[in-house]
């Protein structure tokens, strides 16, 4: 890491530009770990299926009759996998639902090598649209900010969990600056050859940008103690998104908060018609200011 460090720092002081671009690349490449607790994971009884996405292939990992019960779509984070949401497919199956995960492009068993948040959000709404559309929506991370993007350009759901959702490209990207020493001036501008080739301004992906058009109704989870994702923007979900609620825990960081027996039994409730978690009240005083 050390060495990583190192070479960043006198990439930026020799090569800016050549340097920004390698930056992005590793930024927009998954941590190859994922890949093989995909493939090493339980199907725990799966139907495992591909669906076509362009020229990559997407791994789907299906339980019960989508043709005869209500849909749950499980949405994974960045460096995950389908499986990794495990956990949630008996609870929602005993409460009746049909269940479909799936690995992200660059992600678990799936195809391709590099993947952004708007392909994030256009593979979730493709995988959707194919099992044919979800009642349930349950997200985590940079799923939980690809869940926001597609439900507020239109995706139908009627209830969605969001665990620890990723809110904030921008300071994602000033994180991921400090992680392997790139300057501040530079991870500032991490975006600029993305927003150039595909004309997206990445800060209209900030969720206080697109959450207020977005009609279902949601839980958000987010610990007090995540050292990945901050709960400040699990709390910008809950404030901007007109019918959501938040639900905070503590000392579950942000992995352990995704298969925890109370959030997920909290969780449910929500799923079924009882109030969990509070309504934020919005405030000049906090950051962003008024929803």
């Amino acid at each position: 890491m050390s060495l990583l460090r190192s070479s960043f720092a006198i990439g930026a002081w020799l090569m800016p530009g050549a340097t920004l671009q390698r930056a992005f690349r590793l930024f927009g490449t998954p941590m190859p770990g994922g890949r093989f607790k995909a493939h090493t994971a339980e199907l725990a009884g799966a139907s495992v299926e591909s669906l076509a996405y362009g020229h990559e292939q997407v791994t789907c990992y299906r339980w019960g009759d989508v043709d005869r019960q209500p849909l749950a779509v499980l949405a994974h984070g960045w460096s995950g996998h389908g499986l990794q949401m495990a956990a949630w497919v008996a609870p929602l199956r005993r409460a009746g639902y049909a269940v479909v995960t799936f690995d992200q492009i660059a992600h678990g068993r799936s195809t391709g090598c590099r993947a952004t948040l708007p392909l994030f959000a256009d593979v979730l709404a493709r995988v959707t649209d194919h099992y044919g559309g979800a009642s349930v929506l349950v997200a985590h991370s940079l799923g939980g900010a690809a869940a926001m993007i597609a439900l507020s350009r239109g995706m139908r759901c009627d209830h969605t969990v969001l665990i620890a959702p990723a809110g904030d490209p921008l300071d994602a990207a000033r994180r991921f600056g400090g992680f392997v020493g790139l300057p501040g001036h530079l991870s500032a501008r991490l975006f600029e050859d993305f927003e150039a080739l595909t004309g997206i301004d990445v800060d209209d992906l900030q969720v206080h940008r697109s959450a207020s058009r977005i009609a279902g109704r949601a839980l958000v989870v987010h610990d007090l103690e995540d050292r990945e994702v901050p709960w400040c923007e699990g709390e910008r979900y809950a404030r901007y998104w007109p019918a959501a609620t938040l639900l905070s825990t503590q000392g579950l960081g942000h992995n352990r908060v995704l298969s925890d027996p109370s959030v997920l039994a909290q969780s449910l409730s929500f799923l079924g018609g009882t109030p969990v978690g509070e309504r934020v009240v919005s405030s000049p005083n906090l950051p962003f200011g008024f929803a």
